[in-house]
């Protein structure tokens, strides 16, 4: 049976295309997605991403519990409000999802993770939990809605408390604070996004996730599908769990070593086979691909490499370049000119170090 969000009789009356997203039912545009790309390089566009799972932590030992859980190091957060990206990895390294930990308090800490792992995620995280003796609270009460591009921050503080507009305005990026939204809603409004593009990702209780949506519409905020988030992420170089790593792939080969802390003392779990494997020599490595001729990158299409063959992991057009993008997993050893199998046709492309899009505006070299 599909799952849906509180907004789904929403998207329904926009008239939003919606598909299967991993047992969610959820729209994948309201039309264009190319116009709902552009509105959030250009100006601001929302997404429902109510499906993705909220996580409370809380007991006197939670910071240990994340110091033995996570890749990355929660001694990094040390002022209230702050964020973390990180992997959550298996014994053998490989990636059993990849989250954000909101450092909340000396003993409460929150975690966003997929919705697609949420299962797995709640089994593990209960599973390691025990011996730290955490509580672990899903928050189904919860919805989430992210605004993103580059006047989308204006918009959201614009429909804030008077009191609160001030203080958010100011808040850094990767970090979160509680303010008043619309009629005094209370928001968790997080400086974070999957876009590439500046923005908020606000936790709002389920019962006001249809109101604020609307506000936000009347306020120049374009509904905008997964569509265009996933071509927006692809072109700022961002990972998507499932397709561009898994729990077969460990942060080396995903291109997320920057998200492995190797902290003297620190015993994570998948902490010993990712440094046997950096002993040994990492087989294979995650890297950016452009084709300039027409045609579109896919996922699974095979990369041929002078060191043996790789594969598409994300690949699209990208609208901001107007031409297609990919991630591959390749061998290490390769270099050279590259060539994707596009149904029996060898096309070159470049490779390149990825985002591909910053700030809007293409990177050099792409």
């Amino acid at each position: 049976m599909t799952d849906k969000t509180v907004l789904n009789a929403t998207h329904r009356e926009l008239g939003a295309r919606m598909v299967d997203f991993g047992g969610w039912d959820m729209p994948i545009s309201y039309g264009s997605q190319i116009e709902e790309h552009h509105a959030v390089r250009r100006d601001a566009g929302m997404f429902d991403v109510s499906h993705m799972t909220v996580v409370d932590l809380h007991g006197a030992r939670v910071r240990d519990f994340l110091r033995h859980l996570l890749a990355n190091s929660v001694d990094k957060l040390k002022v209230q409000g702050k964020a973390l990206y990180s992997c959550m990895l298996n014994e053998q390294g490989g990636v059993i999802d990849d989250l954000i930990v909101y450092f909340l308090g000396d003993e409460f800490f929150r975690l966003v993770v997929n919705a697609a792992t949420r299962v797995k995620d709640l089994a593990w995280i209960e599973q390691q939990a025990k011996a730290f003796n955490v509580a672990v609270q899903e928050r189904p009460d919860f919805a989430m809605i992210a605004v993103q591009g580059p006047n989308a921050r204006a918009k959201v503080i614009g429909l804030l408390h008077e009191v609160d507009r001030v203080r958010i305005e100011k808040l850094g990026r990767f970090a979160a604070a509680a303010a008043q939204g619309p009629h005094g809603v209370p928001l968790f409004v997080a400086r974070t996004g999957y876009t590439g593009e500046d923005g908020f990702e606000i936790i709002v209780p389920q019962e006001q996730a249809v109101t604020l949506w609307k506000e936000l519409a009347a306020a120049g905020v374009a509904p905008c599908g997964l569509g265009a988030r996933d071509t927006l992420r692809l072109e700022a170089g961002m990972n998507l769990y499932g397709q561009d790593m898994d729990e077969t792939v460990t942060p080396w080969e995903a291109a997320l070593t920057w998200t492995i802390s190797l902290d003297e003392g620190r015993d994570f779990i998948g902490r010993k086979a990712l440094e046997a494997q950096k002993a040994a020599g990492v087989p294979r490595t995650m890297v950016g691909l452009v084709m300039d001729e027409k045609g579109v990158l896919r996922h699974g299409q095979k990369v041929l490499t002078n060191h043996g063959d790789g594969e598409i992991l994300s690949g699209s057009f990208a609208p901001t370049l107007n031409k297609s993008v990919a991630f591959a997993r390749i061998p290490a050893a390769a270099s050279g000119d590259l060539r994707v199998d596009i149904r029996g046709r060898e096309v070159p492309v470049r490779l390149v170090k990825f985002p591909f899009v910053r700030d809007g505006k293409p990177c050099e070299g792409i």
